[in-house]
């Protein structure tokens, strides 16, 4: 367990502000911090969905942000304002993504730029009010919530997988500036968990994940500081067997794969 959090959980109770917390796995991060005692700081586009949680728990310190990750003044403004209230916080979790089907050549552009904009764009964007400051006070953590879709391109997936793809890059990058300030960059790269999201898959989910299983797991990679933790873990194991199939075989296995049926539109 990083050296800041075991501190933070000895002296008051956790303070943690996390993304896409509305709904899937945010929610469920939202929910098993909430169990843990943490003040709690959470983003999200869908303000009433955030307002039934808070109401949900009302013996709980909860401070709600109606915002888009895209929009990085509205994150910034709601980072401030977690600040003032209830100081630096001790884990950031960046979690809000969408993921959308897409075919190049069929006027999917715009709906790449916006899954690009929300996974990749809006994990940085969440990181940024609070990198600098948690440097100078050399303590806190940051998580990314990346995805195993991120390994290899799976067809109909481009802009999910690419996007997930660029945050594992950016988050390793991350981990390594951050380093030498002693605050952890933990990324957690899920398989296939049972949210809205993965409902709307039309094909068999392997390894298939309870949300609130995830979220339990996660949380406790988060305190140990891992740097890298895919759940469920049987995925770990899919994924780096997927990596490193030849391109030739992995091309013809994926070319009558199931795909993520195209939503354009939206």
């Amino acid at each position: 367990m990083p050296d800041s959090t075991r501190q933070a959980m000895q002296d008051a109770p956790l303070k943690v502000f996390i993304t896409g917390a509305s709904s899937g796995i945010g929610a469920a991060l939202a929910a098993e911090y909430a169990r843990q005692g943490a003040v709690l700081g959470l983003v999200a586009r869908r303000g009433e969905a955030l307002a039934g949680f808070r109401q949900s728990h009302p013996d709980h310190t909860i401070s709600i942000y109606p915002a888009d990750v895209r929009d990085a003044d509205a994150l910034a403004a709601a980072a401030r304002d977690f600040i003032a209230q209830h100081g630096m916080p001790d884990v950031v979790i960046a979690n809000a993504g969408v993921s959308r089907g897409v075919l190049t050549g069929e006027g999917d552009l715009a709906t790449f730029r916006d899954v690009m904009d929300t996974n990749y764009f809006g994990m940085v964007a969440t990181f940024e009010p609070f990198a600098s400051a948690m440097a100078k006070a050399k303590r806190g953590t940051l998580v990314g919530i990346a995805s195993v879709a991120g390994v290899r391109g799976l067809p109909g997936s481009g802009a999910y997988s690419a996007s997930k793809a660029a945050a594992l890059a950016y988050l390793e990058a991350l981990r390594v500036e951050m380093r030498p300030f002693g605050v952890p960059v933990v990324t957690i790269a899920p398989g296939y968990i049972r949210t809205p999201m993965t409902a709307k898959n039309p094909y068999r989910m392997p390894f298939l994940m309870d949300a609130d299983q995830f979220a339990a797991k996660a949380a406790q990679a988060i305190a140990r500081g891992t740097a890298f933790a895919v759940f469920p873990w049987p995925m770990r194991v899919a994924a780096t067997m997927l990596r490193a199939l030849p391109r030739w075989v992995y091309d013809r296995v994926f070319e009558k794969a199931p795909r993520k049926p195209r939503t354009a539109s939206h």
